[in-house]
């Protein structure tokens, strides 16, 4: 595969990375296929593997990924992820230095490694100051346990912030974020993408087949949707009729395109100028020879611009269930004035 700048890190990635968030006993309890899993994708091109400190339980896919890399580590840009829980200790997770120095020596004896070329802040979080989280990576930088620093999921004003945090205090800069984007979700492309553009960020996109929905067998009315909805742990998004709708009318489009519909998923999102990679997550081999199949699809502009008909540039077809959202929407408190109903019910009267 041709490889694209990851920022300006100087690091040459693929344009499709590995993930492995289903490479564990929750996903694919065969290790050995798992094993072959990522040996497959790196043989057919790919060197950029991320996975997350909670991908499975207590960090399965990062111990399987580091089995699989076993003489071949010099061959893959490697990422990771810390932030989210990993013990029942309220300080066994988040973005503070106490749990940052410990997550990182965690996710390196998994992974069987001495450096993690990728690591990144998995979620936001509001009660931790940015300016601790950078200081603690900017030491493990120094430390060379890390050689670059990420983030995920990050609002747009918050990637500007953490960027100003590191010119004000001297400390390293994040040079990437990983983002959702698929043709059913485009909101970051009114804020997020330009801002990773501005600062010279790159962007690794997770979920470009929108949890399965542009994978091309759920469809309007089977019964394989129907299961999924009740089984799925994003039930809601994919039993969403206006993206079902959305999903019949994209697969005619790659139908008169003369590709699949995973296909043409991949193609939409690589196509971005601000994006790096996009995130396959394949649980089988038969899934992950698919889609390497499809890396050399471009779409015309015709078929961009149907696509844009379809899903206009900047909207998402409803919520995405698993995305971040932030304090401002998630909590009604932040929203709403404190009134004393019965009070304001008394003066309504007088």
């Amino acid at each position: 595969m041709r490889t694209r700048p990851l920022g300006r890190t100087g690091i040459q990635v693929s344009p499709y990375a590995l993930g492995t968030m289903l490479l564990n006993s929750y996903g694919n309890p065969d290790q050995d296929e798992c094993i072959r899993i990522v040996h497959r994708a790196l043989d057919a091109g790919i060197n950029f593997v991320d996975t997350a400190d909670v991908y499975g339980p207590n960090g399965e896919s990062e111990a399987i990924l580091g089995k699989a890399l076993r003489g071949r580590r010099d061959e893959v840009v490697l990422a990771t992820k810390f932030n989210g829980p990993m013990g029942a200790d309220p300080n066994q997770r988040g973005n503070s230095r106490r749990w940052i120095v410990s997550a990182v020596e965690g996710s390196l004896r998994r992974l069987g490694v001495d450096h993690i070329d990728l690591y990144q802040v998995h979620h936001p979080e509001p009660g931790t100051d940015v300016e601790e989280t950078l200081a603690a990576l900017t030491d493990l930088l120094r430390a060379g346990k890390i050689r670059a620093i990420g983030h995920s999921n990050l609002p747009a004003t918050e990637i500007v912030e953490a960027q100003w945090a590191a010119e004000r205090r001297g400390l390293a800069r994040f040079r990437s974020e990983q983002p959702h984007y698929s043709i059913l979700n485009r909101g970051i492309e009114r804020e997020v993408l330009p801002v990773c553009e501005r600062y010279g960020l790159g962007v690794m996109v997770w979920s470009p087949l929108a949890m399965g929905l542009l994978g091309g067998r759920l469809r309007k009315g089977n019964a394989e949707t129907a299961s999924a909805g009740r089984l799925h742990w994003a039930g809601k998004h994919l039993t969403d009729e206006r993206k079902l709708d959305a999903v019949e009318a994209l697969a005619q489009v790659a139908e008169e395109a003369g590709v699949s519909l995973p296909h043409l998923a991949l193609a939409f999102v690589t196509a971005h100028p601000a994006v790096t990679s996009a995130i396959i997550g394949p649980r089988t081999l038969e899934q992950l020879d698919d889609l390497i199949a499809g890396a050399d699809t471009l779409l015309s502009d015709d078929v961009l611009d149907r696509i844009d008909e379809i899903v206009p540039p900047g909207s998402d077809v409803g919520p995405m269930d698993v995305v971040y959202v932030t304090p401002s929407v998630a909590r009604p408190d932040l929203r709403r004035r404190t009134v004393d109903t019965r009070a304001a019910r008394q003066r309504s009267q007088q």
